[in-house]
């Protein structure tokens, strides 16, 4: 289930990459054709992103209502199992973050002489 919600997902926002190219390559021939100026161009890209934007937030919103009534009836022990490796896959990822804070501290830039 969680492969297919990670497929739908993706597929999701490879298709706004597709259509914000599209948009913005459509937009700039109008603007090169010289039908809408570059001030127009701008105002539509801008609602269109407003748009998406909000679009996306409804179904971020959805999604997460599905998944709760998905997982309302998981057994408590796999909710446990599922809680416990949230905390650990957090604390991996502080962990990981400190490692890379350590180590950009250490690295010294290369000196011109």
């Amino acid at each position: 289930m969680i492969d297919s919600l990670k497929k739908t997902l993706l597929a999701g926002v490879g298709a706004a990459v597709v259509s914000k190219e599209k948009v913005e390559a459509v937009l700039g021939d109008l603007v090169r054709q010289g039908k809408v100026s570059s001030a127009e161009a701008r105002e539509v890209a801008e609602k269109l992103v407003a748009e998406g934007r909000r679009e996306a937030e409804t179904l971020s919103q959805e999604l997460g209502e599905k998944l709760k009534g998905a997982f309302a009836g998981i057994d408590p022990r796999a909710q446990q199992r599922l809680d416990a490796l949230e905390a650990r896959v957090a604390a991996l990822e502080q962990a990981a973050a400190t490692a890379t804070v350590q180590a950009a501290d250490t690295v010294t830039p290369p000196t011109r002489d």
